[in-house]
């Protein structure tokens, strides 16, 4: 599993917390081992401008997600086994999400938990819209922040130490709950929006994933 950490916000982050939350999801999720993330944390004027650029709503939002190959985890009780023996359909780049730890400074003080927390529930939410999870019916709310919490109960479980992940995934819930206005990810439906979402990201960025895609 390749996970990419890029800090260009400005703001000291723990960027070896955030890679092993974000391979604790992908491992939870049962997506292919071979598969890319990257990770970008930009500061409050970049996200702007990706915010009014992709979703066309002002200010700095608190995540985005860009998602790039069509990769889905395995069905339930499945495994990575069952994505096929080929390794190079597994070496898909699953995306791009993107974090503003300005934003999530301000939702942390306003949720009463910790800013790594909220990066924690920020990237989580990110990586499941990059998985094709969404929240604008009630029943894909439901199954999608359900998960959220369980993954992120199970990790905080295992970084903690504590022997209640239940305890964990209410006290995940009530955060999610308290004073945030929800989060929100700038998905790209089809193929075509997806890939022109790279023209989003910072050119370096990009250059690099067609120089990645093309040496594939």
């Amino acid at each position: 599993m390749s996970i990419e950490i890029a800090n260009e916000s400005g703001v000291a982050v723990d960027e070896a917390e955030l890679a092993a939350l974000a391979r604790h999801v992908l491992d939870g999720m049962r997506v292919h081992p071979l598969a890319e993330l990257s990770v970008l944390l930009v500061d409050e004027a970049a996200m702007t401008d990706l915010h009014e650029r992709w979703l066309g709503e002002p200010g700095p939002t608190d995540v985005l997600a860009f998602p790039m190959d069509e990769l889905r985890p395995p069905p339930p009780g499945g495994s990575q086994a069952e994505h096929g023996p080929d390794e190079e359909a597994g070496r898909a780049l699953l995306g791009d999400v993107v974090l503003c730890p300005q934003v999530a400074i301000e939702q942390a003080r306003q949720g009463d938990h910790s800013v790594q927390d909220e990066l924690d529930l920020l990237c989580t939410h990110g990586i499941l819209h990059l998985l094709g999870y969404d929240h604008a019916e009630p029943d894909e709310h439901a199954t999608m922040f359900g998960l959220q919490d369980r993954l992120l109960a199970a990790w905080r479980s295992e970084r903690d130490g504590s022997s209640d992940p239940d305890r964990r995934a209410a006290e995940t819930g009530a955060e999610r709950k308290a004073g945030r206005g929800g989060l929100r990810a700038g998905r790209q439906d089809a193929r075509e929006e997806r890939k022109a979402g790279r023209e989003g990201l910072p050119a370096g960025r990009q250059d690099a994933r067609e120089e990645r895609e093309e040496a594939g």
